[in-house]
């Protein structure tokens, strides 16, 4: 599933495209659980609407609409195989496409979801999404997240109420920059390991993003690009491999339902 960087990544790269643009027709396919608002209503808010600004908002694309009939946004969740792209009407639609949005000057922005277990929506108001914004959280608040809990570090970071847009691989690799196991108790943690952890959450997603996302699965961005962070992956999907940093083999468990790596040695 697209996490925040490549959710980022899609979101920026679909802003330096068609922000400005106007969109003057929307096709929908009428596939079942792709739609979260009626296709009627999301044909309705998007036709004629010009498309303001394009931005992510924890693991959700947000179109942000200029409309007569006021304000709206439109909101794009990936799902586990989602992609948005920008693309000139002659490109051969691809197989999965469950939305076009043709533009004023003939491109198009297409969504295409193979598995279809991303959603589309409209929305009245501005979106904000369930919990803090990750990249930039403070020390302070960042901290107050975690007091008292007794669930394991990582599924609280994967918990999208207190902190929106981190997904496993980013809770895995910024964990063991922090030298913190991800079975520990959250709410035994001190301050200076959350300290610890926030400045290596905020380098990981930094740094990922500035390399375009992790391509593990179906992932491009919005011009069909592959992303490289995986490259530079210390734990995740390396179970059994040797540490980066200390050579002991990378253990790999299931916590929470989820795949989860980390270094015995390193990480305590």
């Amino acid at each position: 599933m697209p996490e925040l960087p490549e959710v980022e990544t899609i979101a920026n790269g679909v802003n330096e495209r068609v922000r400005g643009a106007r969109i003057v027709s929307v096709w929908t396919s009428g596939k079942p659980q792709t739609f979260k608002s009626p296709e009627n209503e999301i044909e309705e808010v998007l036709t004629g609407a010009r498309i303001e600004r394009v931005r992510r908002v924890g693991k959700t694309v947000v179109v942000t609409l200029g409309r007569e009939q006021g304000q709206a946004e439109f909101l794009v969740h990936l799902g586990m195989t989602g992609r948005l792209l920008v693309a000139e009407r002659e490109v051969p639609l691809p197989a999965h496409t469950h939305a076009v949005l043709t533009l004023a000057d003939g491109r198009e922005v297409r969504f295409v979801d193979p598995r279809r277990f991303g959603r589309l929506s409209v929305v009245r108001e501005a979106y904000l999404g369930p919990g803090a914004e990750p990249t930039t959280i403070g020390d302070e608040e960042f901290a107050k997240l975690f007091r008292g809990r007794k669930v394991a570090i990582k599924a609280a970071l994967l918990n999208q109420s207190l902190l929106h847009g981190v997904g496993n691989i980013y809770a895995d690799e910024s964990l063991f920059r922090a030298g913190i196991r991800p079975t520990r108790a959250a709410g035994k943690l001190t301050r200076t390991e959350l300290a610890r952890l926030r400045e290596a959450l905020q380098k990981v997603l930094a740094r990922a993003i500035e390399l375009g996302g992790s391509s593990v699965s179906d992932y491009v961005d919005a011009e069909g690009m592959t992303g490289y962070f995986q490259i530079e992956h210390a734990v995740y999907g390396r179970g059994g491999e040797a540490c980066k940093v200390c050579g002991t083999a990378i253990k790999k468990m299931v916590l929470g339902g989820r795949g989860t790596h980390y270094c015995p040695v390193c990480q305590r």
